[in-house]
């Protein structure tokens, strides 16, 4: 089974996984971008912001993606994967630059994945509130630095993402408390 969590920065996705890893600690836990050895060079370029194309990004988040699922995916695919964002985000954060169509979008990550998606994903959904709060109380990287109506924008584009990849989507609220986010997780899971 192929699961991914995903929800804007500050949702809680790294907590919500830890939390699973003890549930199925079998499972292959990874995330996008930076699952593999390439991808964790790939991911710090897209953080540090060095890129001035829209463009680029994308082609290097598709880098990411082509090489995670060849390394972690397909090997695994009888396993329990948890993966912390997967091509929905991908798809999601294109949308949002406005610089490539919708078409070409999902075709390059269909090509980058092979048309293998996740079965299930959980978006931890946010506040602009809550959102402001998280967001105050760390230093901002530079996807974070892009600001708060840009981070909510990514939230809407991620549902919207999920419809037109046909992968299931959970959302469920980010702002409840741990246990009970962890315990609609796992009740999703376990309906699979």
């Amino acid at each position: 089974m192929y699961i991914a969590i995903e929800g804007i920065d500050t949702a809680g996705k790294s907590t919500q996984i830890e939390r699973l890893r003890k549930h199925f600690p079998e499972a292959i836990i990874t995330k996008e971008p930076g699952g593999t050895e390439a991808g964790k060079e790939i991911r710090e370029i897209v953080l540090s912001a060095k890129t001035k194309s829209k463009k680029a990004e994308f082609l290097l988040f598709l880098a990411d993606r082509a090489e995670h699922m060849k390394e972690v995916v397909e090997p695994n695919l009888e396993k329990m994967i948890i993966s912390d964002r997967s091509v929905v985000s991908g798809v999601a954060y294109a949308l949002t630059q406005g610089e490539i169509s919708e078409t070409a979008i999902l075709h390059l990550n269909r090509f980058a994945t092979g048309g293998i998606y996740p079965q299930k994903v959980f978006l931890l959904s946010l506040t602009k509130e809550e959102l402001t709060f998280r967001l105050s109380q760390k230093k901002l990287d530079g996807i974070e630095l892009r600001g708060e109506e840009y981070l909510l924008g990514i939230q809407e584009a991620l549902i919207k993402a999920s419809e037109l990849l046909n992968i299931e989507l959970i959302i469920i609220d980010a702002t409840k408390d741990i246990d009970t986010i962890t315990n609609k997780i796992l009740n999703n899971i376990n309906q699979i």
